[in-house]
Order: C-alpha cells, then structure tokens, then sequence
C-alpha cells in the first residue's frame, strides 16, 4: 500500500547542522507510474520527477548555484536529501506530487546565529543587529515566519529604509520600526500574533531571533480564571490544544472536525481534577477553585498558531 501523507496548509519544520545532509520526506512509499513530483526552493523549481517520462531530474545551478553537487532524489520515494547544508539552503521547500502539495521549513543551525527573545504582551522589543553602523554597501533583510515573509529592508546603495506593515493580514501595521544608523529593529505594541522566527539577514551574514510574546494573567486564590482563546467563534475545522508547564503537558483539547471536546483532568497528580472548564464557542479555558500549583505557563494552540500566556496565583484574599 503506498501511503500518502498530506496537508495544504502543514508545514514541517526540519532542522539541520551546518554542514550535514538532511533529507525531506515525501511521504511516499512508492511512486506510481503517473506520478509527477516536484520540489522548489522558494517558487525556484530544483527537482523533479517525471515517472511516465521516466526522468529524474535536479537543477543544480539555479539560485547562483547554491545547490550545486548537493541534490539527491530517491528513485523509489521521491524525497529529497540536501548535503553539506549552509545558510543558503535555510528556507522553505515546497514538494508538489500532481495536485497535493507539502511544505518544509528547513532551519540550518551554526548556520545562523539564534537568539531567543521573550516579551510581555503590549509591550515593545527590539532586536538588536550588533551592527554600529550601517556601511555604504549595506543590504539588511528582515524576515518573520515559516514562509520568510519579507517585513523590513534596507538598501543602502539605494538608499532605501522600507518597512511592509500590510504583510501577513496587516498584524505588523504600525508597529515596525528601523533604526537607519544600526538597521535594528524594533516591534511595538506586541501581541501574540508576533511571536515566532526572525531571520536578518546582513549582505551574506545570517541571524535569527526566536521571540516568544507572553500574556499574562493573575488570580486570587480559591477563584475562577479564564484564559481568552481571542475567538469569538471555532471554525469547523479547528483543533484547539492546552497545555500546561515546562513539559508541555495536555490539559484539554477540542478537535471540532471529530466534535469532541476533552478536558484531561487527571494529569500532573490530578491537580486540574473538577477544575477545568472549556467553552464551547471560543475554546477558551477557564481554571476553577485555582491553588498555587495552577500558577505557571499555558500553551495554547489553535491549529498552527500559539499562544502563550503566564498565570499568577495569590495568596487568599481577605475582607479586611
């Protein structure tokens, strides 16, 4: 049985060393002999296969030939392995076999240079380039998210400062700022919907910074919380997950396209037992009769979107 693995909207995210081989999977046991495959980088097509032709192919020079001598395709699968991986092989890979459709987000670590960056929601971050100034030859690319949507740039020889606020439904109008002298940049009023991957890009020189935006919420002691999903109503199609602490732990989950909503009560020595409570409109989560063990960090998922926010439990509160 040949098996078939796929999603218009998944992305897998596949990390590698620099330097090592990393293979993208198909998904594919077997080809069929109609089947056509192909594989772009970008929409840069650099593999394909055509099995009524019987013709393998890889197009190695394209992209000034960053993938030269490093392409190979499993005659039988049709993944894709790339070898001695550098920064420029970091991106997306997208696998097309006939009308369904795969991607990748291929991530090359010592390639890049990470680091992590958290920030209270409402708050403003900067990342910082570790640039003094910015020299007359410049060319500064900051881009944000799975797909390396392009939000700022800074073309020196041009001397063009840009910034894209309208990307990405507009999540980042208003709240993008460039510094010209150092080509840092800093995100304001911030939400959850701006955490994730930033990818700066110097010339040649690559940087990524991992932020994570949290929300934060406080309780009394012996009260109700509610942790807002931001829905004011689930698709048919949603899945929603929460969870709990630093292992991630489950606590609920709503799979709307089984109907089924499921609080996980007995996890964690049944500290959340009788407590939780799920809405069935917006999925949002509210914790009961709270006690000190239900302070700490909640993960919430919403398909691929996540979300995170930090809940603080006090003592009991007193009439006084």
């Amino acid at each position: 049985m040949i098996k078939r693995a796929f999603g218009d909207d998944e992305v897998k995210r596949v990390l590698v060393i620099k330097g090592n081989s990393v293979s993208l999977n198909s998904g594919l046991t077997e080809i069929k002999d109609d089947d056509v495959i192909q594989w772009r980088f970008g929409n840069t097509l650099i593999a394909e296969i055509n099995k009524r032709a019987d013709r393998f192919t890889v197009y190695e020079d394209v992209l000034d030939g960053r993938f030269r001598d490093r392409l190979k395709l499993d005659n039988q699968t049709g993944s894709l392995t790339v070898t001695h991986t550098t920064a420029e092989h970091d991106g997306v890979y997208k696998l097309q076999i006939n009308r369904e459709i795969k991607r990748f987000s291929l991530l090359v670590y010592g390639a890049l240079g990470e680091v992590s960056v958290s920030v209270t929601e409402g708050d403003s971050v900067s990342l910082n380039t570790r640039l003094t100034e910015i020299k007359d030859y410049d060319v500064i690319l900051w881009r944000f998210g799975d797909e390396n949507t392009l939000i700022a740039e800074i073309n020196k020889p041009a001397d063009r400062f840009t910034v894209y606020e309208d990307v990405l439904d507009g999540r980042f109008r208003d709240r993008l700022k460039l510094d010209k002298q150092t080509g840092s940049l800093t995100v304001t009023h911030t939400t959850t919907e701006h955490a994730g991957d930033y990818k700066l890009q110097i010339n040649r020189v690559f940087k990524r910074f991992r932020l994570s935006v949290y929300g934060l919420k406080s309780v009394w002691k012996g009260e109700s919380v509610s942790l807002n999903s931001s829905l004011t109503e689930m698709k048919d199609d949603d899945v929603i997950l929460w969870r709990f602490g630093d292992k991630y732990t489950l606590i609920a989950e709503i799979d709307k396209r089984a109907d089924r909503f499921t609080v996980y009560e007995d996890v964690l020595d049944g500290r959340f037992r009788d407590r939780l409570k799920l809405d069935n409109q917006t999925g949002s989560l509210t914790v009961t009769n709270t006690t000190t063990e239900h302070e700490g960090d909640y993960n919430l998922q919403i398909n691929r979107k996540i979300k995170r926010l930090i809940l603080s439990v006090f003592g009991e509160f007193k009439n006084v």
